[in-house]
């Protein structure tokens, strides 16, 4: 059984998990900030750049993330990132992106964590800002670009 105390990894999306990863899914008035999991998996099997993991919270997926990684570049940036309508409000996001902020870290020459945001009520702005991203005052297709100084 899943708990706020439940350990959250990042694991690969296997043969064995996809339909269960593509099963999870934002609460319906968050559609418009995320696509849904199964775009995601597919674009990033056409994406050399694309790294990508489900969220569990112990045995049990409960979101999705997905990185661009450009090392050559030094880019790196949250392209997608997501937590099951049922087990938001639980930590499992918060604990999920220390984790991926941790990873982007130990990647050659990274300075600095990416993403974006749409602007709206449901927009996770303050939820990124509380991991320490910053507005950059950048905008691309209509996003705000955020960052974080590693």
């Amino acid at each position: 059984m899943v708990t706020v105390k439940s350990e959250v990894t990042l694991r690969e999306v296997t043969e064995d998990t996809v339909r269960s990863v593509c099963e999870l899914a934002v609460k319906e008035e968050q559609n418009s900030y995320v696509a849904p999991n199964a775009i995601s998996i597919a674009e990033a099997y056409f994406s050399k750049d694309a790294w990508f993991r489900a969220i569990y919270a112990d045995e049990t997926p409960v979101g999705f993330a997905m990185l661009e990684v450009q090392p050559k570049k030094a880019e790196y940036y949250l392209w997608r990132f997501m937590v099951d309508a049922q087990h938001q409000k639980s930590g499992f996001g918060r604990r999920a992106m220390v984790l991926l902020i941790e990873h982007v870290r130990t990647m050659p020459n990274a300075i600095e964590f990416l993403t974006s945001v749409v602007p709206g009520d449901d927009c996770p702005q303050g939820f990124y800002e509380g991991l320490g991203f910053q507005l950059t005052g950048e905008w691309d297709n209509g996003e705000a670009i955020m960052r974080l100084v590693l």
